[in-house]
């Protein structure tokens, strides 16, 4: 096995932090947000006409029409109202909300 010089490991020891703080950042930091937004992706993309979610600021209800960019909530007797579907937080009955 070659023996490094003194310039590769004075080298090895200038970079050598540097890509170790890339790597913490990328397991601890990007790798879980991306696997949440992928999530989230697909949890907006499955929603469906009967769903009970909760939209952005703690609104309850159940989803009565939904088109490609609007969700519709019936949030008590004849009241509905009109959320972006990007304002949907989560189902009611996830886990994740107890």
């Amino acid at each position: 096995m070659p023996e490094l010089s003194q310039e590769m490991m004075q080298t090895l020891a200038a970079y050598g932090p540097i890509v170790l703080m890339a790597l913490v950042f990328y397991f601890i930091l990007y790798r879980p947000q991306k696997k949440q937004q992928q999530q989230r992706a697909e949890m907006l993309n499955n929603l469906k006409k009967g769903d009970r979610v909760i939209a952005a600021g703690g609104m309850y209800g159940t989803i009565v029409a939904l088109d490609a960019k609007k969700v519709t909530l019936k949030v008590s007797e004849k009241v509905e109202i009109d959320f972006l579907r990007s304002a949907i937080q989560s189902y009611q009955n996830d886990p994740k909300n107890t």
